[in-house]
């Protein structure tokens, strides 16, 4: 179990914005994962502002529960085996744990999370000015998106050198409000609608 403080910047991309970062660092290596995403049925943890996935990678599972502080979000992370996450996807068998905890200790009734969807990432990792700099291609719901992020110290230097990095690259800054937790469940909701 791990807690962490992240502080990012995101920017949404456009595909050729994306081709032209993904040229500029063609040497670092690309990797895929597999979020999944959960709530309850009516998005209790969203309206509280809170996100919570099992991230897939490399056969590896970890779930994270990210709460909002003034700047950035508390992350509380834990490892999971693939037996616990086919129990929770099959079952709804939340595991015992801290993440369990703080959530009961919001009142989030643990018994109706569920998966509600899942978005795949192809993502390239780069040390960046003492950050970390992610670019990413997500797919979910049918849709394609771009996105690059700058974890970084603080918020301000995160979304200052991430300007400064597109503005170079001739790449327009369009901050992204929405996460990807809202993007993929607002996507799979409309999706439902149909």
């Amino acid at each position: 179990m791990s807690n962490a403080i992240e502080i990012e910047s995101k920017v949404l991309l456009e595909e050729d914005g994306y081709r032209r970062l993904r040229k500029l660092y063609h040497l670092y290596p690309s990797y895929c994962q597999i979020n999944y995403y959960i709530d309850t049925e009516d998005g209790l943890l969203r309206k509280e502002g809170f996100g919570l996935r099992v991230r897939e990678k490399n056969g590896n599972y970890e779930m994270t529960l990210k709460a909002p502080l003034s700047q950035g979000f508390l992350e509380k992370n834990c490892t999971w085996n693939a037996e616990m996450f086919h129990d929770f996807e099959k079952n709804g068998t939340f595991p015992e744990g801290d993440i369990k905890r703080f959530l009961t200790m919001c009142d989030i009734p643990v018994e109706q999370l569920k998966i509600r969807t899942s978005l795949m990432t192809t993502r390239v990792d780069v040390p960046y000015q003492g950050g970390k700099l992610s670019i990413d291609e997500n797919h979910y719901s049918g849709i394609t998106d771009y996105e690059v992020e700058l974890e970084y110290a603080n918020e301000k230097d995160a979304e200052r050198l991430l300007h400064e990095l597109l503005e170079q690259t001739g790449i327009p800054y369009t901050p992204s409000n929405k996460t990807k937790v809202t993007r993929a469940l607002n996507a799979y909701e409309a999706s439902k609608n149909k």
